[in-house]
């Protein structure tokens, strides 16, 4: 194992300086103090990219997981997270953010319904929206290399952002939060006829309920980002605990097996 520098780092996740300052102090990236300067392990950094990178060429975060916490490399979130909790969590950030929210897995696949949905995305998930292209949409949230949450703009216009789930040091879901109306709103005629076009549903449709998104101010919006990471954080402990007391009663019952009768 090497230590990266931080100017390293910069290079992979391509961020500046100071948020890879503030990743190491709260946590968020695996790193140890080396006089007055951080210093970062290579091989975890790597493991929160889902595979190994080569300095300045950042990889593509892996859609699988390997939690540590348990011996089922490869197992889904879902393995660590029962449904009610994701989903507790998930109505949890919906009404303290007053945004939607879902909790997901790296493919984007929702392990919960959405929790407080706007009336443009029930609108065009009800008419013939599929649960596949949203995935497909929110696996592109996880696809963006910035582990910080932002507000960005999602595959039907308005702003959505996310938070990882972590598993041990990898990456293993997502919380989104978003409906969030963008600075420019509505969408122009060109951006409607794209977001009918991408999500095959019909443009007057779009048009009768463009408005109902939420409507909230950048402070408001900065606060949701301050925040977010606490929910995912949740998220992680919960899964974490789940899966290190499934590790125990297994253990148990294979103890179990091999008493005489």
């Amino acid at each position: 194992m090497s230590l990266l520098t931080t100017k390293q780092v910069q290079e992979i996740f391509k961020v500046d300086r100071s948020t890879i300052y503030r990743m190491a102090e709260d946590g968020r990236l695996p790193a140890v103090k080396v006089g007055r300067q951080w210093r970062f392990p290579s091989d975890r950094v790597e493991s929160l990219l889902g595979q190994p990178s080569s300095l300045g060429q950042p990889a593509e975060i892996s859609a699988s997981t390997t939690g540590d916490v348990t011996d089922h490399p490869g197992a889904a979130l879902d393995t660590f997270l029962p449904p009610d909790t994701a989903q507790a969590v998930a109505d949890l950030a919906a009404d303290l953010f007053g945004v939607m929210a879902v909790v997901t897995d790296m493919t984007g696949r929702a392990l919960t319904t959405v929790s407080n949905p706007c009336g443009f995305f029930t609108a065009v998930y009800d008419s013939v929206y599929s649960p596949d292209r949203c995935s497909v949409g929110w696996r592109r949230l996880g696809e963006e290399i910035d582990l910080e949450p932002q507000f960005v703009p999602s595959h039907l216009g308005f702003l959505c952002a996310r938070s990882f789930i972590r598993i041990g040091s990898n990456l293993a879901g997502m919380v989104i939060v978003g409906g969030v109306a963008p600075g420019q709103w509505p969408p122009t005629e060109d951006e409607i006829a794209a977001v009918a076009a991408e999500t095959g549903t019909d443009q007057a449709t779009i048009l009768n309920h463009v408005n109902e998104v939420y409507w909230i101010d950048q402070s408001h919006q900065d606060w949701i980002i301050r925040n977010l990471s606490r929910v995912s954080d949740l998220i992680s402990l919960l899964a974490d605990g789940h899966g290190r007391l499934v590790q125990k009663l297994d253990s148990i019952a294979a103890l179990a097996e091999r008493l005489p009768e």
